[in-house]
């Protein structure tokens, strides 16, 4: 994929089951523009669940992988279809030519405006940085002062209640794990309960009405 078509909103599924999983899928048809999906390697058969999800609704979203910490998980998901990958920690060069050999989004971590720099140089699409929360809503303007305007998304902390703040405040992208489902709705892995979760933060963030 091009880095272009990267959606604003990544939904991270941490350690949800086949179920909980198909269910957000199923609750996000006809938002699907504003989502990608990022499924971490840390998950129960996150290799096969990538497939999975890939093959029933790759058409219609991005699906890839998170927390990738070396070229191996990147050889695994990128065979299963991943179209990006996120990493809480720096990618060595060999992964960014594995990435752009299979036009794979690169999304690296950083915390300090020289981490995410050398990101950037050593050729990263976009720049996590993380934990957001920890930051600040600010800190993207601040950041960018120096650096000019950049890809960068905001993970760690991010919820209905402040992504529009962190967006106001110069996050190209924001990253969204246990902040965008209601436990209840992940419990009862409900298509309805999860489709208000995710309208409500749409709403919330600024994007619909």
């Amino acid at each position: 994929m091009k880095v272009e078509d990267y959606p604003q909103f990544t939904v991270i599924m941490r350690g949800y089951t086949r179920v909980q999983a198909d269910a957000i899928l199923q609750a996000l048809a006809g938002y699907e523009q504003y989502f990608a999906i990022e499924m971490t390697t840390n998950t129960p058969d996150a290799v096969a669940l990538v497939a999975e999800l890939n093959q029933k609704y790759g058409a219609k979203i991005y699906i890839g992988a998170g927390t990738v910490l070396n070229i191996e998980l990147e050889h695994q998901m990128i065979n299963a279809g991943a179209k990006f990958m996120l990493g809480p920690v720096r990618f060595t060069p060999d992964m960014y030519e594995l990435a752009k050999a299979n036009d794979v989004v690169t999304v690296p971590a950083a915390f300090s405006a020289s981490e995410a720099f050398e990101a950037f140089e050593s050729g990263a699409d976009i720049v996590k940085i993380f934990p957001a929360d920890t930051l600040g809503s600010k800190y993207f303007h601040e950041i960018q002062a120096p650096l000019g305007k950049r890809r960068l998304m905001a993970v760690g902390g991010i919820n209905a209640n402040n992504a529009k703040e962190f967006l106001d405040g110069g996050a190209a992208y924001l990253g969204i794990g246990s902040g965008m489902f209601r436990q209840e709705s992940l419990a009862s892995a409900s298509v309805e309960a999860l489709r208000a979760d995710v309208t409500q933060f749409l709403q919330h963030a600024g994007v619909i009405d």
